[in-house]
This record gives structure tokens, sequence and C-alpha cells, in this order.
């Protein structure tokens, strides 16, 4: 891929995870990356979902932490906001 475009993915990114959660650290744009493409996989392909669920449990786990977390910094952002 192109710098330039790396670049502007990047600053997608982090304004995404500022409007999502209230904050774009490199961990969270990392979690909110991982929650965006895990979840277009399980509504696009929940058959592909399952069998990773299934090929790693504990990775399993970890997304649902990451989910879990996600959706907590959300609600608290969105209560802010108002």
């Amino acid at each position: 891929m192109e710098k330039v475009f790396v670049q502007q993915f990047e600053a997608l990114l982090e304004k995404y995870s500022e409007l999502l959660v209230g904050e774009s650290n490199e961990e969270v744009k990392e979690k909110v990356k991982a929650w965006a493409l895990y979840t277009h996989i399980a509504k696009s392909m929940p058959a592909l979902a399952k069998h990773w669920n299934e090929l790693y449990p504990d990775g399993k786990e970890e997304i649902k932490q990451i989910v879990g977390e996600i959706k907590q910094m959300n609600e608290k952002h969105r209560k802010s906001a108002q």
C-alpha cells in the first residue's frame, strides 16, 4: 500500500476511534480495528467466525473481552457527551 494511503487510513481510524469511544491512542485504535474487523467478519461470513472461534477458543475469549470493552467505552462516551 502507498504511504499516503496508509497515513490517510490511519487518520480515519483515529477519528473513528475518537468518535466511537472518546479516545484514540494506539492501544484503543488496535482494539477498535480488531472489533470492527471481527464484527464485519461475523456478520458477513458467520461460518468463518464460528470456525475461528472453535479453532482458537483463547482468541474467542480475547475478542469477547475487546467487544465488551469497546461497548463499555462507547456507552461511557455517549453519556459524557450528553
